[in-house]
């Protein structure tokens, strides 16, 4: 009887693992340069065309291979990383499974150049879709070059999950400015389609994480060092100000590793919790060192997943390490104090009007990336509440003061404003009920109908900024900008490509011009990014829309004069699904008079 098990030929295990290892071209990517970083080079430059694949061209001044090592390293489970099962708990290197080479060769055409330190030649090997076709000797400088062409050319079906050229290409810049960042003293070049994206020459941290992550954010970084016995953390953690609305700026390394633990991701927040708002993340680079026994990397095949042997213990001493910087506020310290105006006379309004002018002079900064507010008018005198809100009318008119019948209007604008309460709410009366308003939530959705509008129509109304503002934006989001670049501008926003990772903002949301236009930016970006995955841009619309309308009315207290109200009121008349902001949230509560009797033990 034959048997239906049957041992799979070489060829096909090949792919298999390759589906492993291989992802995408920042898979093939990363364990290219790990194995340039374990080789102890000083330099690498990756190169890439077509996002990838066309073109990937990995060229390290490591120790290089002679010809039987570079052979011997394109069969399955080679390395000269470990020989025993004790070497597994006492890792030194990034790479260590042998998989790496054999995998991408099987799924391209692939060719190795490498030169052993001393050698009087090189060796170069081709090989196609797994299967060695040339090997011959070269001349070549000291170290390897390894060129993978034509990713995937064999396995058509990876192709079709393949992303643009310029999505794939942002996974590679963010993926080397991971690796990057881990090691400082090591030079990187990175090339997109003949043009250097970033070059990053060896420096110290602080230096690495402005070249590639920009200056604003190195500016807002502070120094954590911290010692538990034999665990050691160290890095750079920013201000809470500083933060996103993913976690795409949680730069984690164990042992020179980068990973995403979901273990340190919640040291990280928890120590942040009574800094930051939900749903934001922060911006740290953290190195963390602790013995190799007491972490086990060999948990998922991209290794960014590990495993701890004393896993509360990590947590809560990662947590005090972060707490112990945000505990002292370095940001506070380093403010300036503020500058006070001398008084103004009462008498002479323009001596008054130029200390203002004056004032606001002294407060500009032009080196500074710009944290505008919402600029309100001053505040009127408080008066007696007879002298400011009339009390309501007994009994409504036929007819109202402006000659229209309450009729023709809407709910809200046939409402009696009794006065406003915590400069947030604003208290009507409607017969005999008493109505709440959150003026937030309403202005919100008076907002986010009106973008949405704009939208359909011929896209949302921007205003030109007066100086353009540089904005640097990770290798992703540039990446996302240029793929989505149409949807970004009809949401309001002009970028322009000024070089590198830095972008000139030149017209942000009209509704926006007076806010933090830049943080609403970048989390649109960040819904950008899941496109793709499991989301259309039709689906994440609405909650980018939301989100500038969230951002464009001014949180917190504010004062409301009376034709402020009306027009809010009238605004909310025209307004669909005006019970409700674009969150869910209420836009009213009422009370009725039964009710507020029985508050009082009235009934």
């Amino acid at each position: 009887m034959a048997t239906r098990i049957k041992i799979l030929p070489e060829n096909l295990t090949n792919k298999i693992a390759a589906g492993e290892v291989v992802e995408r071209p920042a898979s093939v990517v990363k364990e290219l340069v790990e194995n340039a970083l374990d080789a102890g080079c000083s330099e690498v430059a990756v190169e890439i065309e077509a996002g990838g694949r066309r073109l990937i061209k990995v060229t390290d001044s490591g120790c290089g291979m002679s010809r039987e090592d570079a052979l011997l390293a394109l069969e399955r489970h080679a390395t000269s990383k470990i020989a025993s099962d004790g070497d597994l708990f006492s890792l030194a290197t990034l790479g260590f499974r042998g998989e790496a080479l054999p995998s991408i060769a099987s799924v391209s055409r692939f060719s190795i150049a490498t030169r052993e330190n001393g050698a009087i030649e090189g060796t170069e090997i081709y090989v196609e879709g797994g299967r060695v076709k040339e090997v011959r000797a070269c001349g070549m400088a000291e170290g390897t070059v390894i060129s993978v062409r034509n990713l995937f050319f064999n396995t058509p079906a990876r192709l079709k999950f393949m992303k643009s050229s310029d999505t794939e290409a942002g996974h590679v810049g963010d993926l080397l400015a991971k690796l990057a960042i881990s090691r400082p003293d090591v030079r990187f070049v990175y090339k997109n389609d003949g043009r250097t994206v970033f070059r990053a020459l060896d420096a110290d941290l602080r230096e690495r994480v402005a070249t590639l992550l920009g200056r604003g954010v190195a500016a807002d970084l502070y120094p954590l060092a911290f010692n538990d016995g034999p665990l050691e953390v160290q890095g750079l953690i920013a201000k809470p100000e500083c933060s996103r609305s993913a976690a795409s700026h949680l730069y984690t390394y164990i042992n020179g590793r980068f990973i995403k633990d979901k273990v340190v991701q919640h040291a990280v927040l928890q120590a942040y919790r009574n800094f930051m708002e939900r749903g934001r993340y922060p911006v740290v680079v953290l190195f963390i060192a602790v013995p190799p026994e007491e972490v086990d990397v060999n948990v998922h095949p991209t290794k960014h997943e590990v495993r701890f042997r004393e896993q509360g213990r990590m947590h809560d001493a990662i947590q005090a390490a972060v707490e112990s910087v945000l505990r002292a506020t370095p940001w506070v310290r380093k403010q300036t104090a503020p500058q006070f105006a001398p008084p103004r006379p009462a008498s002479a309004a323009s001596e008054a009007r130029v200390a203002e002018v004056r004032e606001v002079l002294a407060g500009y900064s032009p080196g500074k990336q710009r944290q505008q507010t919402f600029s309100l008018p001053p505040a009127a005198p408080i008066r007696r509440r007879e002298e400011s809100v009339p009390p309501p009318p007994a009994v409504r008119a036929e007819e109202d003061e402006t000659g229209v019948n309450p009729a023709a209007k809407g709910y809200f604008s046939t409402l009696s404003v009794i006065g406003q309460f915590n400069a947030s709410y604003i208290l009507c009366q409607d017969g005999t009920d008493l109505v709440i308003i959150d003026q937030h939530a309403a202005h919100e959705r008076v907002a986010f109908e009106k973008l949405k509008t704009q939208f359909a129509a011929a896209g949302v109304e921007s205003q030109r900024l007066l100086f353009a503002e540089t904005v640097e934006f990770s290798f992703k989001e540039a990446a996302t900008i240029r793929e989505h670049g149409s949807e970004i501008s009809r949401l309001g926003f002009s970028l322009e490509e000024f070089g590198g990772a830095t972008w000139l903002l030149n017209a942000v949301p009209r509704l926006l011009s007076a806010t933090d236009y830049l943080r609403t930016l970048r989390d649109i970006l960040e819904e950008l990014l899941s496109l793709g995955r499991s989301r259309t841009f039709t689906d994440v619309l609405e909650e980018m829309l939301s989100r500038i309308a969230c951002h464009s009315v001014v949180r917190g207290v504010r004062h409301l004069g009376g034709e402020e109200i009306r027009a809010l009121f009238a605004q909310m008349d025209a307004t669909q699904f005006s019970s409700n902001c674009p969150h869910g949230r209420p836009v009213l509560r009422s009370l009725t008079l039964p009710e507020i009797e029985r508050m009082f033990k009235r009934q």
